[in-house]
C-alpha cells in the first residue's frame, strides 16, 4: 500500500524577534493504516494525536524550528513515544522554544525517511531558517516545503537567522530541479506545483 497524505490545520501564534503573529499551520500526516509520520507538530498536540489515532507514530519531522512549527512537538512525542527529528543547523531556533528538551535525532541532506513503504528524501534548503528542510516523496509526486516555498514564491526572510539570496539559491538549485508536476504541500495556506512557481520565479531578485 502506498502512503497517503492527510492535512490538519492548527492555529496559534508565531513568535520571533519580540513579535507575535496569529497563524494557521498545515500539519501533514503521511503513512497508512498502521504507521505514520507527522511533518511539523504545530500548536495542538491533542488534535494531531486524534488524527494519528491508533496508528504508530514513527517520527515527528520538523521542516524547521520556528516555534509555530515545533511548539506541540514535545507534548506529541511524550504522548506517542515518537522521536523528534530536526536539522542540527536549526538548534539555535529550537532552543528558543524548548531550551530544556533537545530533539531526539538529526536530519541530514539526502537522508531517506521511509514510512508505509514510501520514501521521503530530506533536502536541506536553508534561507527561511538555517536548518530548514523539504521532504520529497517521489513516488507520491509530492514535496513538503515547510516555509521554504509557498504558492506565490519563497518564504519570508525578514527576521533573524534568515537570508533572501540563500532561500532563492536553495529553491532554484535544489527544488526547481525536481519534476515540474510535483505537488507542493506548504507550511501555511494553499498548495501549488513546482512548475507554477518556477514559471513565476523569473522576477525574483537574487541580489
Amino acid at each position: 500500500m502506498t502512503a497517503i497524505v492527510q492535512n490538519l490545520v492548527t492555529s496559534g501564534t508565531f513568535q520571533l524577534d519580540g513579535g507575535s503573529w496569529d497563524v494557521d499551520n498545515n500539519v501533514w500526516i503521511v503513512g497508512d493504516d498502521a504507521e505514520v509520520i507527522v511533518i511539523d507538530a504545530a500548536h495542538d498536540a491533542k488534535a494531531i494525536e486524534n488524527v494519528v489515532g491508533e496508528r504508530k507514530l514513527a517520527a515527528i519531522v520538523c521542516t524547521h524550528a520556528h516555534n509555530d512549527h515545533v511548539n506541540a512537538a514535545p507534548e506529541l512525542a511524550e504522548a506517542t513515544g515518537a522521536p523528534i527529528l530536526l536539522h542540527p543547523d536549526d538548534r539555535v531556533l529550537w532552543d528558543q522554544t524548548h531550551p530544556g528538551r533537545a530533539p531526539d535525532g538529526e536530519l541530514a541532506d539526502g537522508q531517506a525517511i521511509t514510512i508505509a513503504g514510501t520514501t521521503l528524501k530530506v533536502i536541506h534548503t536553508p534561507g527561511h531558517a538555517p536548518g530548514a528542510v523539504c521532504l520529497y516523496a517521489e513516488e507520491l509526486g509530492v514535496l513538503f516545503t515547510g516555509d521554504t516555498l509557498f504558492h506565490g514564491g519563497p518564504g519570508a526572510t525578514g527576521r533573524s537567522y534568515s537570508d533572501y539570496p540563500t532561500i532563492v539559491k536553495s529553491i532554484r538549485e535544489k527544488l526547481f530541479t525536481l519534476p515540474e508536476a510535483t505537488k507542493v504541500h506548504t507550511g501555511h495556506g494553499e498548495g501549488t506545483t513546482l512548475g507554477a512557481e518556477k514559471t513565476a520565479s523569473s522576477g525574483w531578485d537574487e541580489a
